[in-house]
């Protein structure tokens, strides 16, 4: 009756929209105000507004760290919709459900229905999948270009077919997007997982079962070379044309991350507590498939690799190599390990298969569980349910009861008030980068210059803390506080003539 349940093509639709509803209101209240969104959001905002289509700065004048591809994507979104809200969300979201497409379809190819749908429900019922499809950030338009390079990787090993040009020229496209995407980090996600690989074909020689098509897994030096060329050359240029850029982009976004003193540290094991966290209960799952697979065979893992398929051999290496190098450097943030999630969602599927067709009908029990492959997955489908849905519903409530958007809402309401009065204003300078954004201006003020420019009467508005309106009123000649225009008790106020 389970294994006719998740065969079901209903099961794959409502498990679908589950999904769909999750990722889109997993963020609401949305706002800018953590997870460095407001930086990013402000990329696209400075091309539109300033043309700065190759170099962009942060709401604070500083040089920005990242590439321009989802600035560049979000721009042109803008352009098409007028809306900044959907220009800085929808590339994340799209690439959250071409992601979900791709790996199910994957899944469904190589290994059956039951483990495409357990694959996607691994990827969309976690609590990092969902926090992160509406984000205005680049880690999942990144997750879903590593998936593809690594998923090409998977079927030419799967098939042991040659690389041609056309799939090379393929790896290039791929590599050049993930590098004005995020920069090198893409080699810390698929290199190591290559390297292991070829290790192993190097310690077992022939005696590696289908030791020709774990050759496979290299698509040759051009597309790698090519790829890291063309971010040079935009690393080049910023380090010629943009002052700062040097101290801001190499030393400190890039190598500081290597050390111990710019960045906050985290100790080695960091990803892996908050990965079994983040990814259950599909971690806890996968980890009791591998030890009763490896008690079955007498806890001799060689054995274990030596049976296993070149094609699954490389999604273990893509993952756990991807795991251990980010591990290693000391720079550490749950959501950049999130590239290692779609693989590790392919490789429960391979598990769910192999054990399915190890021991299925009543031999396929566990000894100990008593309880069938297909329902582990139901259980753990359910409990993944329950346990995103419920803490993604109480995240969404408590933003609305906290007023998390308090700030969003202020600036909306004074661009509104200063738009309808025709008021020119400007924003004195503060320490929250969205507040910029939510009223629409490319930099702020600082207290001196607003002065001078109100009592010339170049200003009609002004927006500043509590703290900066207190020590302006004095100096502004007939200024008032609005009081009906107030953020995060009263943190910002309007002031006006």
């Amino acid at each position: 009756m389970t294994e006719n349940v998740l065969e079901d093509r209903r099961t794959g639709w409502v498990l679908a929209a589950i999904i769909v509803v999750l990722f889109a209101l997993a963020n609401l209240p949305w706002q800018l105000d953590d997870y460095d969104q407001a930086k990013q959001a402000f990329t696209s905002f400075e091309m539109v507004k300033e043309g700065h289509w190759f170099y962009q700065h942060t709401p604070h004048e500083r040089v920005a760290t990242k590439p321009p591809l989802v600035g560049w994507i979000s721009a042109a979104l803008f352009a098409v919709t007028r809306s900044w809200e959907i220009a800085w969300r929808l590339p994340s979201l799209v690439a959250a459900f071409a992601l979900a497409v791709v790996l199910f379809r994957a899944a469904k190819e190589g290994y059956g229905k039951v483990a495409a749908v357990i694959a996607l429900s691994a990827f969309g019922l976690n609590l990092l999948s969902p926090r992160l499809a509406t984000l205005a950030r680049t880690d999942m338009p990144l997750a879903l270009v590593i998936f593809l390079i690594g998923l090409l990787i998977w079927q030419k090993i799967r098939g042991g077919d040659e690389w041609k040009l056309r799939d090379q020229v393929y790896i290039f496209v791929l590599l050049t997007a993930a590098m004005l995407i995020k920069g090198p980090i893409v080699y810390a996600f698929l290199l190591p997982g290559i390297v292991l690989n070829a290790v192993t074909v190097a310690l077992w020689g022939t005696r590696a079962p289908g030791t020709a098509r774990r050759l496979q897994v290299w698509s040759g030096w051009w597309p790698w070379l090519a790829s890291l060329a063309i971010f040079l050359i935009w690393l080049a240029g910023g380090i010629w044309f943009q002052p700062g850029f040097y101290e801001e982009v190499v030393m400190r976004e890039f190598v500081g991350r290597f050390g111990e003193t710019i960045h906050r540290p985290q100790p080695l094991a960091f990803y892996l507590p908050h990965l079994l966290h983040k990814f259950a209960p599909w971690s806890v799952l996968m980890v009791a498939i591998a030890l009763f697979d490896l008690r079955s065979r007498n806890w001799q893992l060689r054995f274990l690799l030596r049976e296993m398929s070149p094609e699954t051999f490389w999604l273990l290496c893509w993952g756990i190599g991807g795991l251990i190098v980010m591990s290693l450097i000391p720079s550490k943030r749950v959501d950049r390990i999130f590239p290692v999630i779609p693989p590790l969602c392919l490789l429960l599927a391979v598990q769910i298969a192999m054990r399915n067709s190890c021991s299925h009908g009543p031999a396929g029990r566990s000894s100990r569980l008593g309880v069938s492959n297909e329902e582990l997955g139901m259980i753990a489908l359910a409990l993944a349910i329950v346990f995103t849905g419920g803490y993604t519903v109480w995240k969404v409530i408590t933003g609305y009861r906290d007023h998390r958007d308090a700030l969003a809402i202020f600036g909306r309401n004074v661009r509104h008030e200063a738009e309808a009065h025709h008021w020119p204003y400007e924003v004195v300078s503060a320490k929250d980068e969205g507040l910029l954004l939510y009223l629409q201006k490319i930099r702020f003020i600082e207290p001196q210059r607003a002065v001078i420019e109100w009592n010339n009467g170049n200003l009609d508005a002004l927006v500043a803390s509590a703290e900066k309106a207190r020590m302006l009123m004095p100096k502004l000649r007939d200024a008032v506080l609005d009081e009906s225009k107030q953020a995060r008790a009263t943190e910002y106020v309007l002031i006006r003539r």
